[in-house]
């Protein structure tokens, strides 16, 4: 019963949600529910195209915490233009998915245009009031090359991994979700030769 509470709080507070971070519902591309910040009521992260879906902008990232206090959700973080994908061919469409543990995962890829084809994951968890990375998973192939397989999964947090096969350990890095850029996962894999 309380976890249907916490969903009801967060279809309430969609409309609200929505005008926060000023656009409509149909432009929502993928959206993930869970309880982000441990306080027992459903918090929603959600993929929004842009406006004009003919300019060069990516999809933006929205989330927000539901106030338990006021039974509505707070815009908590917004990164418009950050967020690679499309919904015009199969295969290129971003996604949310809610893990057990509190965190989402953000994924993009690349599964059916040109040789090179890719998925990446970034596992976002939410740590000292702020949006972190804590996980980065990247797998690519080349369709006309079948050595041309690559793959790494980053802790991002301790720093351990294993690419290609091989296990490796880094550096530990609190990184926040909107100073982060892939470079460092694909730096830290060894994907970057």
């Amino acid at each position: 019963m309380k976890r249907l509470a916490g969903v009801l709080v967060v279809a309430c507070g969609l409309p609200f949600a929505a005008a926060a971070a000023d656009f409509p519902a149909e432009r929502i591309v993928a959206a993930a529910s869970g309880d982000w910040n441990k306080d027992g009521v459903s918090d929603l992260a959600l993929i929004v195209r842009p406006a004009d879906v003919e300019s060069d902008k990516d999809n933006g990232l929205y989330v927000y915490l539901a106030n338990p206090d006021e039974s509505r959700l707070e815009l908590k973080l917004a990164l418009p233009d950050t967020v690679w994908g499309g919904l015009t061919l199969y295969g290129q469409e971003p996604s949310l998915a809610a893990l057990a543990n509190g965190s989402f995962t953000l994924t993009t890829r690349n599964e059916s245009v040109g040789r090179d084809r890719w998925r990446q994951s970034l596992t976002i968890a939410y740590r000292n009031n702020d949006f972190i990375v804590a996980g980065y998973t990247y797998a690519s192939h080349d369709t006309l090359d079948p050595n041309g397989v690559r793959e790494c999964d980053l802790n991002v947090l301790t720093g351990k991994g294993k690419s290609d096969g091989r296990a490796f350990a880094g550096q530990p890095l609190f990184a926040e979700l909107k100073t982060w850029d892939d470079a460092i996962g694909r730096r830290a894999c060894g994907l970057d030769d």
